[in-house]
């Protein structure tokens, strides 16, 4: 066999790290005292690693999250005890697997958006994948979906996300058509995959979002039943940011 079919056939089994790569790392020194085995070994470990270094980086892409908002640059001396302690519970992402919602409150500018992204990348570096939105462009989505008769097909795409990140809900005026196609998105979600949701209404506002009270209780009902909460009881950290900043000018 030639380099040029050894080339070729590696090109049809898609192993493109190995084509790359299995000159170069013949050549290597401690090759000389290696078994095929263990040069073949080394190879597939090229490639093995290669796939899913390019697999996270298409799960980034995937999923929307906003690139900067991160756990490293979220100031969480900020935050209680308590969600710092749940922040390190939920970082491996073994909920998971138990289908469970994560909610976080707060006033505007606490961090709510920043710290589910944040743990949305953290997700993704553990393997999952995830898919982040504005709640009201979320809503668009789904209208569109269903006004073209494929809301069951867009909930089957969503699926293959491990966690949908809903962001802002409160902020998200509903009309009947909007309530109706949220409350169908929580229901459908329901037990086969985990929602975060950050929210600056607290649940005993929600009817602004929802208009019925029984719709209400029943969307609730259905996030809570397996959730953690957040709660960020703090200060605008972006009015922080304006006031020091200020500070600093007028000093």
């Amino acid at each position: 066999m030639s380099f040029k079919d050894l080339n070729d056939a590696l090109t049809r089994l898609r192993l493109p790290t190995i084509r790359k790569s299995f000159e170069e790392l013949a050549r290597q020194p401690e090759a000389d005292t290696w078994s095929f085995e263990q040069y073949l070994l080394a190879l597939v470990q090229q490639e093995c690693e290669e796939r899913e270094v390019n697999r996270r980086l298409r799960y980034v892409r995937e999923s929307g999250l906003p690139e900067g908002k991160r756990l490293e640059n979220f100031e969480r001396d900020r935050l209680s005890r308590r969600v710092n302690q749940n922040i390190e519970v939920l970082r491996d992402g073994h909920f998971l697997k138990r289908h469970e919602n994560i909610l976080a409150f707060g006033n505007p500018g606490s961090g709510k958006t920043h710290l589910l992204s944040a743990l949305g990348h953290e997700l993704i570096a553990q393997g999952h994948r995830v898919f982040f939105t504005s709640c009201a462009l979320f809503v668009q989505q789904l209208l569109r979906a269903k006004a073209e008769l494929k809301l069951a097909k867009y909930f089957k795409r969503l699926r293959q996300f491990d966690v949908v990140i809903l962001d802002d809900l409160g902020y998200v005026q509903q009309s009947r058509e909007e309530m109706e196609v949220l409350f169908t998105f929580f229901a459908e979600r329901y037990e086969r995959g985990s929602i975060m949701v950050s929210s600056n209404l607290p649940f005993s506002q929600w009817e602004q979002i929802f208009k019925n009270p029984m719709v209400t209780a029943a969307a609730i009902d259905r996030l809570i039943h397996h959730s953690v909460i957040l709660e960020l009881n703090l200060p605008s950290f972006r009015m922080e940011q304006a006031k020091t900043k200020h500070k600093g000018e007028g000093s």
